[in-house]
């Protein structure tokens, strides 16, 4: 019995590793520990031919020991959260495609990302995001979402979740039942949302549901805890029997595979623990365990689990239920036909997908107020806030890639503009902070790019020493953002910093636009 049941609890584990090639610690998982899937961050990504090659190594490694296919999956959600960025098609953030406005072109580019995925050999998108984001203060979310309703998050949401499955990816709804409404980040504490059961099922619930009755693969869990379904203010969703059973196997009737959000967040791995938590989420009807980051503690997870279901704590049948799930789920095409993958993806970047991303980026650009373009014949002062340092959900990571910065300097002195640049850190440390606001001391005029703004202390203290009739204020992700400068003489929002979004902004700034 030891080696069977070692074989099914493997197969209900998604795991992560640091490496660009498959190293021991991926390999000792696959081969010794029988995981069932690998995320993918950015730290193994260098070249679509590369994850490529990435992709069939490590099935090939996983053939030797399994007749069953890994899973492969990727947080590719667009936007700021794109972990394979160089080399595909770049993707608009969620909410940037309600205010370009088109639920077919949603579809349609959608559809584009799921298949250059599929081509590189990811078979599991952990996409689409569907929490509402009602919270103007929800530092997480924010432009993952596509709307701050439920009925708009549906339509867009919708549109990109067919979009997703006719490529032949297996999708991911997430993060149930509903990350929106919360004003703390679950990788470092732990979120509650208050609101009674018919509320959550008219707003929360709203999106999951119609995703549900569009065929959803997969649904990803929140370490968020909710007192309507769950009475133990201690259990987050991902631990929550009444969340993953009562609710979304019982009353939502859904019957596709529940995974978790990665056990190493601060939620989980700070409170019950990370092997604790598997055993608990399993308990408590998620399939597979994700856990992102250190060998360690997924190896601790797989034998805790195991010991669990030998001392009668799980029981085998939960086991048995959760690998038919997941065995079903590996049916998917992209899944089941990896040998057939040509290595090299013929198809990326394509011309017609090229032109509708940036017809959607520059549909997508928001102009708040009063506006006037820059004046070409004086110089122009940049302040530049950026990420610098990897975060828990791999965004805008400092990896192996020398990665394009999220800055419109390059594109500002393209159109012909003299311009200096300052760049800080998106923490704005006092020092930085008064060090830009130094550099900008008698400027003509002044671009000021944010990033999240509204929750660092420091970016708003530079935003409100800024002469407002010299400021132009671009935010960098959060649109709210361009609320902490009413006065200044040009207010733009693009849902993101990367270069693609950043192109239609410039223009928009040189009057080109």
């Amino acid at each position: 019995m030891e080696q069977g049941l070692r074989e099914k609890v493997g197969q209900l584990f998604m795991v992560g590793f640091d490496a660009l090639q498959a190293d021991e610690h991926i390999k000792t998982l696959i081969r010794d520990k029988k995981v069932g899937g690998v995320i993918l961050f950015r730290r193994n990504v260098h070249t679509p031919a590369q994850v490529s090659a990435l992709c069939r190594e490590l099935q090939e490694i996983n053939a030797e020991v399994s007749d069953i296919p890994l899973l492969i999956s990727i947080d590719q959600e667009g936007g700021m959260v794109m972990r394979i960025e160089q080399g595909v098609t770049p993707i608009p953030a969620a909410m940037a495609f309600q205010a370009a406005g088109s639920i077919d072109d949603c579809e349609r580019m959608n559809q584009i990302s799921g298949d250059e995925m599929r081509q590189v050999g990811i078979n599991l998108l952990l996409a689409p995001v569907l929490d509402v984001n009602n919270n103007r203060n929800n530092p997480v979310i924010g432009v993952r979402a596509y709307g701050e309703d439920a009925a708009t998050v549906i339509d867009y949401g919708m549109a990109a979740m067919r979009g997703q499955r006719a490529s032949g990816m297996a999708v991911t709804a997430k993060h149930f039942p509903g990350h929106g409404d919360t004003a703390i980040d679950t990788h470092y504490a732990m979120a509650l949302v208050p609101h009674d059961k018919e509320r959550l099922r008219a707003v929360e619930l709203a999106p999951f549901r119609a995703a549900i009755a569009g065929g959803v693969d997969a649904i990803m869990t929140a370490h968020v805890v909710f007192p309507a379904f769950e009475s133990d203010t201690s259990v987050p969703a991902t631990l929550s029997k009444g969340v993953l059973t009562d609710l979304l196997r019982g009353e939502l009737k859904y019957q596709g595979v529940v995974i978790t959000d990665c056990l190493e967040m601060a939620a989980i791995a700070d409170g019950i623990g990370i092997a604790q938590g598997a055993i608990a989420t399993l308990q408590a009807g998620a399939d597979i365990v994700l856990i992102s980051h250190r060998e360690a503690q997924q190896t601790a997870a797989i034998d805790a689990v195991i010991a669990a279901v030998e001392r009668g704590d799980i029981a085998l049948s939960r086991i048995d239920a959760a690998c038919a799930r997941v065995a079903e789920l590996k049916r998917n095409r992209a899944v089941r036909d990896w040998r057939a993958r040509p290595l090299t993806p013929p198809a990326l970047m394509q011309p017609a997908a090229m032109a509708l991303s940036q017809l959607l980026q520059k549909a997508a650009l928001r102009v708040q107020g009063d506006y006037r373009p820059l004046d070409a014949s004086l110089p122009v002062t940049l302040l530049t806030v950026e990420v610098r340092s990897r975060s828990e959900i791999d965004e805008v990571a400092l990896g192996r890639n020398k990665e394009a910065r999220s800055s419109m300097l390059p594109a500002l002195l393209e159109a012909g503009l003299d311009v200096r640049e300052y760049a800080l850190s998106a923490e704005a440390l006092d020092d930085e902070v008064n060090a830009a606001i130094a550099f900008a001391q008698g400027a003509q005029q002044i671009v000021l790019q944010t990033y999240n703004a509204m929750f660092v202390d420091g970016q708003r203290r530079l935003v409100d020493a800024l002469p407002q009739d010299k400021l132009w204020l671009v935010a960098g992700r959060l649109p709210y953002d361009l609320d902490l400068a009413p006065k200044a003489q040009g207010r733009l929002a693009a849902f993101g910093c990367r270069p693609a979004a950043l192109v239609p902004v410039v223009e928009k700034l040189a009057g080109k636009a």
